[in-house]
């Protein structure tokens, strides 16, 4: 989605990373919403270490209640969240959070991506970090999850 495509109905989230704006995670989530005819877009903060600890420290009382959390941030993200799902946890990293009422959530979806094959020890990173994609799209949005659709992304 284009700046100019957003309009006022349009749901938003944000993505927070080096490279946020160009990065995979904004390509294919945005790609999974647009397949599916779904009117959200990921918005991308493009932040350095220096700027991390400032922004985690505000998020929860900012306008931002969902975020994806790009892979060198994962780690840190993790001490900044009142709670953490089983598998963030176990990991101790987080792939988004949410704030509700002030609260961080971290999640961690490696648990939910193995689910999802009857074989996730056969799967490539890519193949796993597209399904993490349909998965918060699915949460956030009620984007379908067809892990079949996986290569047709990739080849895109």
């Amino acid at each position: 989605m284009q700046p100019h495509e957003i309009q006022p109905d349009t749901k938003l989230c944000t993505i927070l990373g080096y490279n946020a704006q160009t990065g995979y995670t904004r390509k294919y989530f945005n790609k999974i919403l647009k397949s599916q005819g779904i009117n959200a877009t990921a918005i991308a903060l493009n932040i350095t270490d220096e700027h991390f600890d400032f922004t985690m420290s505000n998020v929860a009382s900012s306008k931002v209640d969902r975020m994806m959390i790009e892979r060198e941030f994962q780690q840190k993200a993790v001490h900044y969240c009142d709670s953490l799902n089983e598998a963030a946890q176990r990991e101790q990293r987080v792939d988004f959070i949410e704030i509700e009422e002030g609260k961080i959530t971290g999640y961690c979806l490696d648990d939910k991506v193995n689910s999802l094959f009857e074989k996730p020890e056969f799967l490539d990173d890519q193949i796993r970090f597209i399904a993490k994609m349909m998965l918060i799209a699915n949460r956030w949005y009620n984007a379908k999850i067809d892990t079949d659709e996986i290569p047709l992304l990739i080849g895109d």
